[in-house]
C-alpha cells in the first residue's frame, strides 16, 4: 500500500468507527470540512503511525500544518521519503 493509499483507508475505517458522516475526498478537501473532528484526527494520526511508523508532527523539524487533505498526505509522503 502507498502512504496514501494507508491514509485514505484509515479515514474511511474511522469514521465508520465513530459514526461519521466524511465528505468526498479529494486533495483540496479542506480538514476542517472533512467530517472529522478533533478525536477523529488525534485517532488518525495515532494509526498512521502504528501502520507507517510515522508521526511527521513529532519531528524536531518545523512543520507547515496542513490545511488541505493533499496537504496532509503530503506531509506523510515527504515525511516517509527521508
Amino acid at each position: 500500500m502507498t502512504v496514501r493509499s494507508t491514509i485514505l483507508s484509515e479515514i474511511y475505517k474511522i469514521a465508520v468507527a465513530q459514526k461519521r458522516d466524511i465528505s468526498t475526498l479529494h486533495d483540496d478537501l479542506p480538514l476542517m470540512d472533512s467530517g472529522f473532528d478533533s478525536l477523529c484526527f488525534a485517532v488518525l494520526v495515532a494509526h498512521l503511525e502504528d501502520d507507517l511508523g510515522l508521526d511527521p508532527f513529532s519531528s524536531a523539524e518545523e512543520i507547515e500544518f496542513p490545511v488541505t487533505l493533499g496537504d496532509f498526505i503530503a506531509l506523510y509522503e515527504n515525511a516517509a521519503r527521508t
